[in-house]
């Protein structure tokens, strides 16, 4: 019985149980090593060269393959909610006055309660830009207009 053969299987396993519960793409590479070393254990190899293969296999594709795979894998995050809201421009639905504490703004299809940024009062129907978000407001301050001469 090949016990060089089976240590290479069990650890095979191992790895492929903890990448499928982690996700970091490591220990895969480490399964790809162990099962090179197996191949070389299942034809007689000398138990020295199976490490060495383990070892040198699991570094190469770690090193090379690892950054590459994880670029297509990762998903691109999209912001939604909030995140979203955070440098998109609105109006001015309702004049904003921090010291009466009123005002409005519509972004996108939501309206929100308002504050200026800066503490200056923003006229209703101003262009304006979110620039953060406390609690159920949004901070707002006017948005550049940029005219095409």
């Amino acid at each position: 019985m090949n016990w060089a053969a089976i240590i290479w299987l069990v650890l095979i396993v191992v790895f492929l149980i903890v990448e499928a519960s982690t996700v970091t793409m490591v220990s895969l590479w480490f399964a790809a090593g162990a099962m090179t070393a197996l191949l070389i254990s299942l034809l007689n190899g000398a138990v020295w060269l199976q490490v060495t293969a383990f070892l040198a296999v699991s570094a190469i594709l770690l090193t090379l393959l690892r950054p590459l795979v994880r670029k297509y894998v990762t998903p691109k995050l999209t912001r939604t909610n909030v995140d979203a809201v955070i440098g998109s421009t609105g109006l001015v639905t309702v004049a904003i006055d921090n010291v009466a504490a009123v005002g409005q703004v519509k972004l996108g299809a939501m309206v929100w309660t308002a504050r200026s940024t800066s503490g200056d009062p923003i006229p209703e129907g101003t262009l304006i830009r979110a620039d953060r978000i406390e609690g159920v407001k949004v901070f707002v301050s006017p948005a550049e207009v940029t005219a095409n001469v």
